[in-house]
């Protein structure tokens, strides 16, 4: 199954309010797996970028001066997500961005069905835990050393990874075991439980007197027994 992977970057936290998208980062997958395909580029956002922004980012206003508008660009990010499911953490505040950008040039929103969250597939693995994206890259041991700020691309190749971790991916091995030991235990049931099994008489376990002898002088060399 093919999924993309995305982040984005932006000049605040509401598009209702007028923040825009100034950066966007996507990773493709396949059943898993990164092609090695990634779509990123930057946007201009057309507004003033705010201090607190450019503090998580890096992202100033003159940067993006010169940088394509969203509407003049569009069609090349809905080409690299066709239909595909996009995976974000905290998808709702990247979904909510991407659409904002898309109404502004009068295109189609991305249907939310489409989104797949991290935050809520982590909640359900890790209940009670820190669930950002440094905290899973930690729990993970993924590498964020090279990670000094956010960028669209850099986290989601590691949100990929993340991803990845959370279905599952470095433990399948461990879940085809986990398939074995059922099935070998279910052949075992089946063949106990065979109408035409051959029927053994139980062996003798039982100590013999020689053995009993050697174990009460064994316990009578033992000096103050717990036992009394």
């Amino acid at each position: 199954m093919r999924e993309i992977v995305f982040d984005t970057e932006t000049t605040g936290l509401d598009p209702r309010t007028g923040d825009r998208m100034v950066e966007i980062g996507c990773i493709e997958l396949l059943n898993l797996v990164p092609t090695g395909a990634t779509y990123h580029t930057y946007y201009n956002p057309e507004r003033d970028m705010p201090a607190g922004a450019e503090a998580v980012h890096g992202l100033s206003a003159s940067f993006l001066s010169d940088k394509p508008l969203f509407r003049d660009i569009a069609h090349e990010l809905l080409d690299f997500i066709g239909d595909a499911p996009l995976v974000a953490h905290n998808a709702g505040f990247d979904f909510a961005f991407l659409n904002a950008e898309l109404a502004l040039c009068e295109r189609e929103a991305v249907c939310t069905s489409r989104m797949v969250d991290t935050v809520a597939i982590a909640k359900k693995r890790h209940p009670g835990a820190k669930l950002s994206l440094d905290a899973l890259c930690t729990r993970y041991g993924i590498d964020r050393s090279h990670r000094v700020k956010h960028g669209a691309l850099l986290d989601a190749e590691l949100l990929a990874q993340v991803y990845v971790e959370l279905k599952g991916g470095r433990q399948i091995g461990l879940e085809l075991a986990a398939e074995r030991v059922v099935r070998v235990e279910r052949e075992v049931i089946a063949v106990r439980q065979a109408p035409d099994r051959p029927r053994r008489e139980p062996r003798p376990h039982a100590p013999s007197e020689e053995e009993l002898a050697r174990h009460r002088k064994f316990m009578s060399g033992i000096e103050n027994p717990l036992w009394g």
